[in-house]
């Protein structure tokens, strides 16, 4: 693969990936308990289904990326941009998830629940992934900016 194919690749995944988690971590976790009739249990159900959907997304977004930077001509600097959103959703799928279902079972289990900081720690990753995404996707604008601007400089067209 081209590095410019790899590149808009890159770009997509990591612009696609900032925007499902803006939509979901951002806005419909909070949303869904304003809806009339949604009860606490309800709306724990909810969000159990709907971030593990997220998580799935998260890791063929991740997996996507990977695999362009793989096959990518210069892969190094690439790799190095994606560590940060990829640590965080390996901290969030193995440690953060199962410890937030193991708290949804008790609550829907009516169990008393300690109070806990699980969900600030979710919070404050989403904030550090989609920063370090965005700021990583307009990096890579750069490059591909560049290859551009050469493909169209070897195109001589005559007025």
């Amino acid at each position: 693969m081209k590095n410019y194919q790899s590149l808009i690749v890159l770009i997509l995944a990591s612009t696609l990936w900032i925007g499902f988690v803006s939509s979901i971590s951002f806005m419909e976790a909070r949303l869904k308990f304003s809806a009339p009739g949604v009860s606490l249990a309800i709306g724990v159900g909810i969000g159990r289904v709907v971030f593990h959907a997220l998580n799935s997304v998260e890791w063929f977004l991740a997996i996507s990326i990977l695999a362009s930077i793989l096959l990518a001509s210069k892969p190094r600097l690439s790799f190095l941009l994606f560590i940060l959103p990829f640590g965080v959703l390996l901290v969030q799928t193995y440690w953060l998830l199962p410890e937030l279902d193991l708290r949804a079972e008790q609550l829907l289990r009516m169990q008393d629940l300690a109070p806990s900081s699980l969900h600030l720690y979710y919070i404050g990753l989403e904030l550090i992934k989609v920063f370090s995404l965005a700021c990583t996707t307009l990096y890579l604008f750069k490059p591909l900016r560049d290859e551009f601007r050469k493909r169209d400089s070897t195109i001589c067209v005559e007025p």
